[in-house]
């Protein structure tokens, strides 16, 4: 993968938009060193995207990376998978990590984070052992994992609470929340999200607001991995109001879940774009939704886009 950071970004954003087909092309990239460290973070940040089950193994494997930013980025991944079927091997690896003393303290903070969308109760002994740890910034993070205070209660609960009571001050939070609590909260709550963070994003100064927008992409991800449809008119809209590319987790979502009634917004969306690789992205979102339909040229939405833009996407095949 490259080095270039624009160059980086473009491929992890046409490998989240493809979605499951590139999950085996990703952990490649991950168990290959020669790729270089910065294109191994690429790829898990494409994997914790798509949250696909096949990429835990390469993800445990990589949290014991001699580079610290690929065994941050693995256990990002892993974070994912800590509440489901195979938690057990997440939270036995995450706890070695922690408990290593010698590992870096980027890497150990990481994992204890993670660890912090359990319930206190179980991590009630593993906080007890690092009381007494040498590292000053470990043990502050373990004494507000105390108490189950609201910013250390389970995914689940925090993403309830944020959208009964209100989003945090943190967009990455708010996303780091998304990724093991998407997984079972209830839609409507998911929902609820995706309109809290619109209202935060009219609020915000343009400086904060992609972060946010950012963080309202990652909650539709979280919804079209449900396969649920809620959000359909909220992406919809975003295309419609866009004078700038959206982030790639909304291409993301309509590649999983988007039907008919979006490709008339991908096709202005993708009329209007100067930005290549956003053009590009809105045409694989586009043959993607497509193919998944199963449309053909007959479709009255095809024939529409056709007589109003004069083509199709660029690259859409029948």
């Amino acid at each position: 993968m490259s080095e270039s950071a624009v160059t980086r970004e473009a491929a992890i954003a046409r490998l989240t938009v493809i979605g499951p087909r590139a999950v085996e092309s990703l952990i490649v990239f991950v168990d290959r060193p020669e790729t270089g460290a910065k294109g191994r973070v690429a790829a898990l940040r494409a994997l914790e995207a798509l949250g696909d089950g096949r990429a835990l193994d390469a993800a445990l494997r990589a949290t014991m990376d001699a580079d610290a930013g690929v065994a941050a980025a693995a256990i990002a991944v892993a974070r994912v998978f800590l509440r489901g079927r195979r938690g057990a091997a997440v939270l036995d690896r995450l706890t070695a990590i922690v408990l290593d003393r010698a590992g870096p303290e980027t890497v150990r903070l990481e994992a204890v984070a993670a660890l912090g969308d359990l319930n206190p109760s179980t991590l009630k002994p593993l906080w007890d052992a690092l009381g007494e740890d040498p590292s000053r910034v470990i043990r502050a993070q373990v004494d507000a994992g105390r108490g189950r205070r609201p910013a250390d209660m389970s995914s689940l609960d925090r993403l309830a609470a944020a959208a009964e009571h209100g989003l945090p001050d943190d967009p990455d939070a708010l996303r780091r929340m998304l990724g093991p609590g998407g997984t079972a909260a209830p839609l409507p709550t998911l929902h609820h999200i995706i309109e809290r963070i619109r209202e935060r994003e009219a609020s915000e100064p343009s400086a904060r607001r992609g972060e946010w927008t950012r963080a309202r992409g990652t909650a539709h991800v979280a919804l079209a991995k449900r396969s649920s449809r809620l959000g359909l008119y909220d992406l919809r809209e975003a295309l419609d109001g866009a004078t700038a590319p959206l982030p790639v987790e909304f291409l993301a979502a309509l590649s999983i879940v988007g039907d008919s009634s979006c490709l008339e917004a991908i096709a202005s969306a993708h009329a209007r774009a100067a930005d290549r690789w956003w053009r590009e992205h809105l045409a694989d979102t586009f043959q993607a939704i497509v193919a998944r339909e199963g449309l053909t040229r007959r479709h009255g939405v095809i024939k529409k886009i056709e007589k109003r833009w004069g083509r199709l996407p660029a690259g859409t095949v029948f």
